[in-house]
């Protein structure tokens, strides 16, 4: 048979695509290999993208807009089977068992490029008077108006008839074996009822995806149960969606769904003792009533984890083959973005900007470090010649890429523009480093300073993200100042959302070191002002989580002073910030050599910041290689682990089975 477009998988993500292309006029066949082991059917169906505080900026504006899709995306289902969804815009509450730290009142969660999605804070009287039957442990909690529900099951069967309803051709008990390819195409699917063709391949196929494509998504298991509301209690006890540590519950209209265990334990099948009493425990201490209701149903289910548990959206190696997959817990919530997205790019040939930021290209490394997945040449060439050939399979190392402010890099190292002899070495130097990230002092380029005349022309903007930075800034005020020059300067050279700023507040001019004062309140201010702050500073543990609660992206200890080479002076600090920090630690300053690039990435440091030590060197181009490369062997040596140290000799090679005379 052929089709024009065919989706591998019938999961809430494969029915709304489905569905999504066939109300667009496309003739569309769905092979599921089993429906009722989507893992549609094993969640609790809450919308929660403010309850869960996604930290990713990317995936929060997803989670948003697919949010805001929801009432208009239901009511189309339902309008098209007669049959409902149950959507209940009902908000989310968030209890905590001890006091938060931060603010009180109204708290506003912004995306620069998404609207607000506020939250309240709710004391101790106020959350058990808006909730009764809360647990005594609970101190106050969250409330969070605008996130929602639909009952999953009903969605999932909603989704199935709405797709027979309009057409799409549904074939259920079908198992893709293979894709058949040739010269970067697929030209069929291999299945347990034959060959099926189309014109158009999509891969929805959740926590099974792996089996078909190299592509990092794993199974999560998820175990989950329902406990009954007893005849005795005369109406539904919970209003609203509990959203606890690590547990939540879910009211229906004559149960309470809890879940959900989160096990990396492959396909293991069935609900288990301690996963079953780990549920009970967290949810009765959350809501201790919970204890007199009889137990309904256990069931559990597989969701679909990527390492960084974002999904992998958008095209892929073979230019007719889709990827949507990789959603995790958020595959209900992100069902109506999703099919839009796909839709688009199938259809029109239009990429959605936030699309970039899912593409299964993220989880390569770069050519020039080591063999990536799938990779192909016309897709992912990055302009730069390796240095080294390599043929050798993928390191089984786990990687992942550098995430800042939601935007993913595969390059851990950044540079700058500053000191070199002139701006071809600077050109030759950035290209050898493979870098993705260049810093430019803002000031420097706007006064065409000595070295930096023609530097914004000199680099291609579309290939390198720029880092602007408020260098010659003695004061908050004068970096504040110039941080809003810098903005305006990326977007002249193209760069229309670029928000990040390199914050450096720095009166000392014999030792050039950071006011921690001045870049607190500069970084304050810039936050509110939607900027994405890397600020540089000292290696203090204290100050870097103070920038870290007030919203920076990251977080840029000295190693030693700048321009210094002077290496790591700092090591137990920077240990110490690793340790402590919830968003990436960038080395900066001080980095004088390879060896100490290698020294501070292997220490647990997402990323460096390196100027001097490559523009000082008399073959700047070869040292930018070189760092490039330090810099990929600490990460790796890092995320392997080094052997223990001990106080004697260990031979390398066993005693036993040696020759005797």
């Amino acid at each position: 048979m052929t089709s024009e477009t065919v989706i591998i998988g019938g999961g809430v993500i494969g029915l709304a695509i489905a569905i999504e292309l066939k109300l667009r006029g496309t003739r569309v066949t769905v092979l599921c290999r089993d429906f009722q082991a989507a893992a549609t059917h094993a969640a609790a169906g809450m919308l929660a993208p403010d309850a869960e505080n996604i930290p990713n900026g990317a995936m929060r504006s997803l989670c948003w807009r697919s949010r805001a899709l929801y009432p208009d995306w239901t009511r189309k289902l339902e309008e098209l089977t007669g049959l409902n969804t149950g959507y209940r815009p009902c908000g989310i509450l968030a209890p905590v068992f001890e006091e938060a730290g931060g603010d009180r009142g109204v708290r506003e969660e912004n995306s620069p490029s998404s609207p607000s999605s506020p939250a309240y804070w709710l004391n101790k009287e106020a959350i058990h008077q808006y909730q009764p039957g809360l647990g005594v442990e609970v101190v106050g909690g969250w409330w969070y108006p605008e996130d929602a529900q639909v009952d999953n099951k009903a969605l999932a069967q909603v989704l199935w008839t709405a797709a027979e309803s309009v057409g799409v051709e549904l074939k259920d008990g079908i198992t893709v074996e293979a894709f058949l390819q040739q010269q970067g195409q697929v030209v069929g699917v291999q299945t347990n009822a034959g060959i099926i063709r189309a014109a158009h391949y999509v891969l929805a196929s959740g926590a099974w995806s792996n089996e078909l494509l190299p592509l990092p998504v794993l199974p999560r298991k998820g175990q989950m149960l329902s406990v009954r509301i007893p005849e005795f209690v005369p109406e539904l006890p919970l209003k609203r969606v509990l959203f606890g540590q690590d547990i939540y519950v879910v009211p229906r209209r004559d149960r309470l769904v809890i879940g959900a265990t989160s096990e990396d334990v492959g396909f293991i099948s069935d609900n288990t003792p301690e996963g079953i009493q780990t549920l009970l425990q967290a949810a009765i201490r959350l809501y201790p009533q919970l204890k007199h209701y009889p137990i309904q149903e256990f069931w559990w289910g597989f969701r679909p984890a990527t390492p960084d548990e974002l999904p992998i959206l958008g095209t892929s190696y073979c230019q007719n083959l889709t990827l949507a997959t990789g959603h995790y817990r958020n595959g209900i919530l992100l069902a109506p973005v999703t099919a839009a997205f796909i839709a688009d790019l199938i259809l029109q040939q239009k990429s959605d900007p936030l699309l970039a930021d899912f593409h299964y290209s993220r989880f390569q490394s770069q050519p020039s470090t080591s063999t990536p997945m799938l990779t192909h040449s016309a897709n992912f060439s990055n302009g730069h010649q390796p240095a080294i050939s390599s043929h050798h399979s993928p390191l089984p190392t786990p990687h992942s890429p550098l995430i800042i402010a939601g935007k993913t890099f595969q390059s851990r190292l950044m540079t700058g523009t500053g000191k070199y002899r002139s701006i071809e070495e600077m050109q030759q130097s950035i290209a050898a480093s493979d870098c993705q990230i260049v810093t430019v002092a803002v000031r420097r380029v706007q006064t065409k300073a000595p070295g930096h005349e023609g530097l914004a022309e000199a680099l291609d903007w579309t290939k390198i993200w720029m880092l602007p930075n408020t260098a010659g800034c003695q004061t908050a005020e004068e970096a504040i100042r110039v941080a809003r020059l810098g903005r305006e300067m990326a977007k002249l050279l193209g760069q229309e959302d670029n928000n990040f700023v390199k914050l450096e507040v720095i009166p000392d001019l014999k030792y050039l070191l950071p006011d921690p004062i001045g870049t607190l309140q500069a970084a304050e201010q810039l936050v509110k002002e939607g900027f994405a702050v890397l600020p540089y500073i000292n290696a203090d543990p204290m100050l870097a989580k103070r920038l870290e609660d007030v919203g920076c992206a990251t977080v840029m200890p000295l190693a030693s002073p700048i321009g210094s080479g002077q290496g790591l002076k700092t090591t137990a600090n920077i240990q110490i910030i690793i340790e402590n920090a919830g968003v990436p630690v960038v080395v900066d300053a001080g980095i004088g050599s390879p060896s100490q690039a290698a020294q501070a990435m292997e220490l647990g440091a997402d990323a460096l910041l390196i100027n001097s030590a490559i523009a000082l060197s008399p073959n700047p181009a070869a040292m930018a290689r070189a760092m490039n490369l330090a810099t990929v062997a600490g990460r790796l040596a890092y995320l392997a682990g080094r052997m223990p140290i001990k106080d004697y000799a260990s031979p390398s090679s066993p005693l036993t089975g040696t020759i005797t005379s």
